[in-house]
């Protein structure tokens, strides 16, 4: 059985094996490194690591990030303590993006359609996160894979994200639904037509 899982996990990251040994690693290093020293050598480590990144990037101390080959930052983004990001199905990530303490985004999920296999055995699907720009998700969130969350959206505390967020909207509870809205709302007026 254990066999099985090894030889799995391999066959589906063969390509990237090198990039998550050399990850666990520096992430072990500088994962915990505390003040600004820890901050600048952990934003140095993910430059390296992650698929893109467009600037400085504010780590603090205790965020996870794995399979870093399929995660892509814009320009002046941060992610607060204890969060998880899990890259392998590809997360984007916009401009001007906060990310809150203990948050966790996950861009695969197992599959499960075989009942005769057990679920340890079972390998992931690939399932892509997208965020865009100004966005600020609140503290204690999960973001499922296969998710857009729109420009200018706050995502409350707490709440798990399991369908597509549209632009300014805010967003709370399990599963998270609409609970306000950033700006005035723009009122599409339809034109009447004559009758001939």
């Amino acid at each position: 059985m254990a066999s099985r899982i090894v030889l799995n996990f391999v066959k589906q990251y063969l390509p990237h094996l090198l990039h998550l040994e050399i990850e666990e690693y520096l992430g072990w290093l500088t994962r915990q490194l505390p003040g600004m020293m820890g901050v600048l050598l952990r934003f140095f480590v993910h430059k390296v690591l992650l698929k893109k990144l467009g600037s400085f990037i504010l780590i603090y101390p205790g965020v996870h990030l794995t399979h870093t080959y399929g995660i892509s930052f814009g320009k002046h983004c941060s992610i607060n303590s204890g969060a998880i990001l899990d890259g392998r199905g590809g997360i984007t990530i916009g401009d001007c993006v906060m990310i809150g303490p203990h948050s966790y985004i996950a861009s695969s999920s197992h599959t499960y359609d075989n009942t005769s296999i057990p679920m340890t055995s079972r390998g992931h699907f690939m399932k892509p996160v997208t965020i865009k720009n100004d966005v600020w998700i609140g503290a204690n969130t999960t973001i499922l894979g296969g998710v857009t969350i729109g420009k200018g959206v706050i995502v409350g505390a707490g709440a798990v994200v399991t369908k597509d967020v549209p632009d300014y909207t805010i967003v709370g509870g399990v599963p998270a639904k609409e609970i306000g809205f950033r700006g005035k709302r723009k009122v599409v007026k339809l034109a009447q037509t004559k009758a001939s």
